[in-house]
């Protein structure tokens, strides 16, 4: 499918004619403007004769699934992988300033808690995803003219999936209740006894331990398990290991993301598209699941969203556009580990090399792929999107370049 643009940008309807694409760019009448997905600019008059294209957007917290589509034809289908580090990324800043602060300012006043939040504030890490929903609507609405949009938006009750059995004031007396803080809980949870030991080393001093680190994991209950101190000190020197059937409880950060982000991504969509007379409605997971279900189709986010787009029944592509959001740039200059002699290695490697940066699209051999890695001597780390390892030292020199880095890497895969 190539995708074509009026002489002034606007976007019209896609074709398969791969001759007449052919000839016009031979004959001067248009030009590339960017290879995956192929789209072109018309560089003369043309009508603008359009035909009704529905958007589906299937929202989640760690893939995006896109489909647009007509009554009859699918036009366009994605996979949308969204970034997860920003909560480690946001902690690790967090330690340096804060290490930073206690040796240049080690008499200031602790001020952590004077800053006011604005109206509608949401965390750095929802933000960041709900940016990346309304990017990819965008991305596509340059290259398609979409005259409707479909969002699926889904609500989690957390305290049912906790407790199938809880009703009514049930919700209001959590397993929290009476109990004066989560460290109390806990420890009631598990009889007042090591979960490591189970009371062989007499060790009657008690310590609520962290599974994960407390930066990604968090405080909640089953996060924390109970350890004399004696355990507690050996393990984080290394002595000792947590029995295998001691591990992190179920978590229920995407159900919260969910949740919050439902009808915040669906009002900005309504405030963005709705002046350019496009409509936005919005449809919830179980009839996207009935639908899938009566029509036959895989359980896949792209077809998924193609469902969601009203028209499952359309002639599917027999590809799709895989897509990986990656971070666009590293501000931390040192690395935290100290070598010897009390210096620091720079965290940023040379912007480019040979030619090429970061995550550039390449050709090596006839097989595209993605630059993961790179070496001053002009040797690269040559993946692709899934992590699959093409070449671990390949020569700058057997390289072609295909697409300059971009914040979101893209790549065609067929169905099946």
């Amino acid at each position: 499918m190539v995708y074509v643009l009026s002489q002034n940008g606007q976007p019209l309807m896609p074709t398969e004619n791969h001759v007449k694409v052919r000839v016009l760019l031979k004959q001067g009448k248009a030009k590339v403007v960017q290879k995956c997905p192929f789209t072109i600019q018309l560089l003369y008059e043309s009508t603008t004769h359009t035909q009704e294209i529905n958007l589906g957007i299937d929202s989640g917290s760690k893939t995006i699934g896109v489909s647009a589509t007509t009554e009859s034809r699918v036009l366009y289908e994605s996979e949308v992988v969204l970034r997860n580090d920003i909560v480690e990324l946001l902690s690790g800043r967090r330690t340096l300033r804060r290490s930073r602060r206690n040796r240049k300012t080690r008499y200031r006043q602790p001020r952590f808690d004077n800053r006011k939040r604005p109206d509608g504030w949401l965390a750095p890490s929802i933000r960041q995803k709900i940016e990346t929903h309304v990017t990819v609507v965008e991305n596509v609405m340059k290259i398609l003219p979409v005259t409707k949009i479909i969002v699926e938006t889904a609500s989690f009750d957390i305290q049912k999936i906790k407790n199938p059995d809880v009703a009514g004031v049930g919700y209001q007396q959590g397993e929290q209740l009476d109990f004066w803080n989560v460290r109390e809980y806990v420890l009631f949870r598990d009889g007042h006894q090591c979960q490591c030991c189970k009371g062989k080393s007499k060790d009657n001093i008690l310590n609520v331990h962290h599974i994960e680190s407390r930066q990604t994991g968090g405080n909640a209950p089953n996060n924390l398990i109970t350890l004399c101190e004696t355990c507690h000190k050996a393990y984080h020197k290394g002595l000792i290991t947590l029995p295998k059937e001691i591990h992190r409880g179920m978590r229920f950060s995407d159900a919260a993301f969910m949740g919050i982000m439902r009808w915040a991504f669906y009002d900005r969509l309504k405030e963005l598209y709705t002046p350019l007379d496009v409509e936005v409605i919005n449809t919830y997971g179980y009839i996207t699941k009935n639908t899938r279900i009566e029509h036959g189709l895989p359980k896949e986010h792209y077809v998924d969203a193609r469902c969601i787009s009203g028209n499952p029944a359309a002639k599917p592509l027999g590809y799709y556009y895989f897509q990986k959001k990656v971070r666009c740039h590293n501000r931390q200059i040192h690395k935290c580990k100290i070598g010897k002699g009390g210096i620091r290695k720079r965290n940023q490697a040379v912007y480019e090399v040979k030619g090429f940066r970061l995550y550039d699209k390449v050709q090596w051999k006839g097989q595209k792929c993605f630059i993961f890695g790179r070496r001053s001597t002009g040797y690269m780390d040559l993946r692709l999107l899934n992590g699959t390892k093409i070449n671990a030292s390949a020569c700058y020199k057997n390289l072609k370049l295909l697409n300059m880095r971009k914040n979101y890497l893209i790549e065609q895969r067929k169905v099946g």
